[in-house]
């Protein structure tokens, strides 16, 4: 790569190999001498580096003559390059044998990056795994080794002892169940960073597990203890321990955050959709999570196709402005005396369609509810002619043959097509088509029938949206979140917390404060009090 050399409008001839390999030595020379720091480049990539700066007295590039200077060879009467080498230069260059391509790229860092999240998902669960078979195994073993390692010298276990069996084996049943409840659920989402309780009280597990085999260790296996009951209940000690400290987990893990202490709002940059919620005490990252369940459930579908209206508008005034530079050289006053006033007349005219901006937008979007409204008439009407249909049918098949009967989804590609064109239509007018397909219409088209819902049942998916949920995971448009946070995502939340959940195609800002302190008072009212007496004149006319 070092040693190549470019050329421009001309050949090599024989008689010239000579000068250009000393001219190439020469190049190398030069190379070795002031590129320390080139030297750390692979010989195997390919850098593109800006030009270099040359100096007018000598102008090199890279070591190379610059094309279009002087050269030892043109001092000589050689032949010169022409000016047009921009044009005509052929650069010539090496290939590397380990030449891979952008695809092939692309699809390492995919693969890498996959295993790296499989690997990231499934090894809290090992862990777990591991750490559960050390907790239900470590008891069993206390009991197993001195029956094993010497057992004529234990003492014989009396009723009591074989009451203790009885009592951890339930207690061992019951920690499993516990702790297949707790802690062997599938996950709902994979955070950033591993969850400081779960941490805690894995390490506390592992802690109190390696003193009970330390103290095994020292006072009952090294002496060889011979008393068979005490073994027993030690034992049974570690199960309880066990279940105090799954107690703990069902605390930190479940019950901590149920109690509300902070308000939270939830605003979706692209339209501004707005939701309150309350949590407890909980993670930054816990807290971003139990928010997007919330906005899965609540939020309705981002459409982004709702957006383009107001871009458009934006787009059509920005378009009608015009800008003249009226201070312009050689456009002086006296010169030309019309052009300062026509810039000013045309200014004038944009500051009034912009006032007059608001009234567009009002006859745009009255216009908009009128098709809508035009739109959804006739779709209604088509839907109630199909379903009224479908009751005629519905009465013909009683009197009919059961080869003749119809099947619902046969029914319900049946009249699909008399109300596909009005609902496609008002699909579009909404900009809500990429929502449903056809197939999912049909398919809750033949829910509906077979469950004998009504026009409307069926019309109700359509007319209104609904949260994020009712529609497959394809229209979401949001299938990884990132957390972007100042404060560290491990730590609680607080009062004034900020923080942003980012997918593709918008944002959540999040904001927390906190659920304010409330005094209650008692004030007491003495039944007495509401007792009143009425005095009548004899004056009056009663």
């Amino acid at each position: 790569m070092d040693t190549e050399s470019t050329h421009s409008g001309y050949s090599y001839h024989s008689s010239r190999s000579g000068r250009s390999n000393r001219h190439g030595d020469r190049s190398r020379e030069r190379q070795k001498a002031s590129g320390s720091k080139d030297s750390v480049r692979s010989e195997r990539s390919v850098v593109i580096n800006p030009p270099d700066t040359p100096s007018q007295e000598s102008p090199v590039h890279n070591g190379e003559p610059l094309p279009g200077e002087p050269t030892p060879a043109t001092a000589n009467g050689e032949e010169v390059q022409d000016d047009n080498w921009g044009e005509t230069t052929t650069a010539v260059t090496g290939t590397s044998e380990l030449s891979v391509s952008q695809e092939e790229v692309v699809g390492l860092g995919k693969g890498i990056q996959d295993r790296t999240q499989g690997f990231r998902r499934y090894l809290p669960v090992a862990v777990g795994s591991c750490v559960g078979l050390l907790v239900l195994a470590t008891p069993l073993v206390f009991l197993l080794l001195p029956a094993v390692m010497w057992p004529d010298r234990l003492q014989a276990c009396g009723a009591a002892c074989e009451g203790l069996f009885l009592s951890i084996s339930f207690k061992l049943l019951i920690l499993l169940v516990a702790v297949w409840a707790l802690f062997l659920r599938p996950g709902r989402a994979r955070l950033p960073r591993v969850c400081v309780y779960r941490a805690f009280l894995i390490t506390l597990t592992l802690l109190l597990t390696m003193s009970y085999w330390l103290f095994y260790g020292v006072r009952i296996l090294d002496p060889q203890d011979e008393d068979y009951h005490g073994i027993v209940q030690f034992a049974v000690s570690l199960v309880d321990s066990q279940l105090f400290v799954h107690y703990l987990a069902v605390v930190l893990l479940e019950l901590r955050h149920l109690q509300p202490c902070y308000s939270v709002c939830v605003i979706r940059n692209t339209d501004g959709e707005t939701r309150h919620y309350h949590i407890g005490q909980l993670s930054i990252q816990r807290a971003a999570l139990t928010i997007l369940e919330y906005y899965y459930r609540d939020f309705p579908l981002h459409n982004p196709a709702l957006l383009s209206a107001s871009k458009h508008r934006a787009a059509k005034h920005l378009a009608g402005l015009k800008v003249y530079n009226v201070d312009a050289p050689g456009s002086t006053a006296g010169a030309q005396p019309g052009n300062g006033n026509q810039s000013r007349a045309m200014v004038s005219a944009a500051a009034k369609r912009k006032e007059s901006a608001h009234n567009e937008l009002y006859y745009e979007e009255a216009d908009y509810e009128r098709r809508v409204r035009k739109r959804r008439a006739r779709l209604v009407v088509a839907v109630e002619e199909a379903f009224t249909h479908v009751r005629r049918m519905k009465k013909d098949d009683e009197r009919a043959t059961p080869s003749e009967i119809m099947d619902v989804h046969e029914a319900a590609l049946a009249i699909f097509p008399s109300m596909a064109r009005a609902l496609q239509k008002y699909l579009r007018t909404t900009k809500r088509q990429h929502c449903h397909s056809m197939e999912s219409i049909q398919k809750h088209l033949a829910f509906c029938l077979i469950n004998n819902m009504s026009p409307k049942a069926f019309l109700e998916t359509y007319l209104s949206p609904g949260p994020t949920l009712q529609y497959g995971p394809e229209r979401w448009m949001a299938d990884q979140w990132t957390l972007v946070s100042e404060a560290s995502v491990t730590s609680g939340v607080k009062e004034g917390t900020e923080f942003q959940l980012r997918c593709l195609d918008f944002n959540l800002a999040v904001t927390i404060k906190g659920i304010p302190y409330i005094r209650m008072t008692e004030e007491y009212v003495d039944p007495k009090s509401h007792k009143f007496i009425l005095l009548l004149q004899s004056e009056t006319s009663v």
